[in-house]
């Protein structure tokens, strides 16, 4: 199934000899915080080489690095990472120094559906790639989870590194299985490795199925916002811009074996959330419209940063709401993007999901 899209020649020939130079292979790197994080080490790192190996499902979109993919130092390679000989393949082509291994089905709502898939993708997958990562001597191999591990929580309480996994969801227990495989990698094994598990990402090119791109669409095209349930789970929320800072640093000052959590503290009720994302459209005919509730909803998530702040200096830095605003403006000067993803098969999952739900809510 590998194949080369974009840079391959360049990628091997550019004349360089700059030993500071690495290669960074990036699995997922077509889908939202993935694409985001490319971009973030080209332009931090210009002498690093970037692979971007992806199987392109239907959240992997290259429109999203559309503007780096003539960078000499960037290179697409289509593959699954369940799929051994494409992860093999990748391995030997390049032979990264490191790995940040985005590649996850990553929603919920899908994982209810149809967890057969993320258990290949989250739980195989993660295992391949520490195969091969072994084999070739990598020198930081970092697991891109989630706070949804730790299961819901109520108010007043946050999860800290060391707190037990409680996943609820299949989405979640797929995650925590491969984050106790890098935990096993890292003990028996001696593998370079960590684990980043941050709180809900916003920010451009977030597929049109997670919640803040799905208000601010529909609050566009004047439709209703869907919100499961009364609305009053809670969620913590990070611009991908501030999340990329935290993985950078944990890539490369993180020590080996540790657990970091990244979030802000700035926590929505869903609610209140939607309310506050139809304030910005004022000429918007859209409401709320409340939807029979998710499958074993998780009431709230929340995760403690002492550690990620203390050991490696990070803070968040963009404030949530002037980060609202230019994510607003962002997805009002790309609807063309929104429209050819809307065009495929998310719409007929929304239609199926969303949907159906308003039926049987009413």
């Amino acid at each position: 199934m590998a194949n080369y899209v974009t840079g391959l020649f360049n990628f091997f020939d550019d004349g360089e000899s700059n030993t500071s130079s690495k290669i960074v292979l990036v699995t997922g790197g077509a889908g939202f915080i993935g694409s985001n994080f490319i971009r973030f080490l080209l332009k931090k790192y210009p002498d690093y080489k970037i692979i971007n190996f992806d199987k392109l499902t239907y959240a992997g979109n290259l429109n999203n690095l559309v503007t780096i993919e003539e960078n000499p130092h960037y290179v697409f390679v289509r593959g699954d990472v369940a799929n051994v000989k494409d992860v093999k393949n990748v391995f030997e082509e390049f032979n990264p120094h490191f790995v940040v291994h985005f590649a996850a089905e990553s929603h919920v709502d899908r994982s209810i559906l149809n967890p057969d898939i993320f258990l290949q993708t989250n739980i195989l997958g993660t295992q391949n790639l520490l195969n091969h990562a072994r084999e070739h001597q990598i020198e930081k191999f970092v697991q891109i989870s989630t706070d949804e591990v730790y299961g819901s929580i109520g108010k007043g309480e946050s999860c800290h590194e060391e707190s037990p996994l409680c996943p609820n969801n299949p989405y979640a227990a797929s995650k925590a299985s491969a984050d106790f495989l890098i935990r096993v990698a890292h003990q028996t094994y001696g593998q370079r490795v960590n684990i980043v598990r941050s709180c809900n990402n916003y920010g451009t090119y977030q597929f049109p199925e997670k919640l803040i791109p799905v208000m601010i669409y529909n609050s566009l095209i004047n439709e209703e916002l869907p919100v499961y349930g009364d609305g009053r789970n809670i969620r913590e929320w990070i611009h991908v811009e501030d999340n990329c800072r935290a993985i950078d640093l944990v890539l490369h000052n993180g020590r080996s074996g540790e657990i970091y959590n990244v979030g802000t503290g700035e926590e929505w009720e869903n609610v209140k959330l939607a309310e506050f994302l139809l304030k910005q459209f004022p000429e918007s005919k859209s409401h709320i419209q409340f939807v029979l509730d998710r499958q074993g909803h998780d009431f709230r998530y929340s995760v403690k940063t002492d550690k990620i702040k203390k050991e490696l200096g990070w803070k968040p830095q963009i404030d949530f709401k002037e980060g609202i605003e230019q994510t607003i403006l962002w997805y009002k000067s790309h609807l063309d993007w929104i429209e050819q993803i809307n065009s495929g098969e998310y719409m007929q999952y929304f239609k199926e999901t969303y949907e159906s739900r308003l039926t049987e809510s009413n």
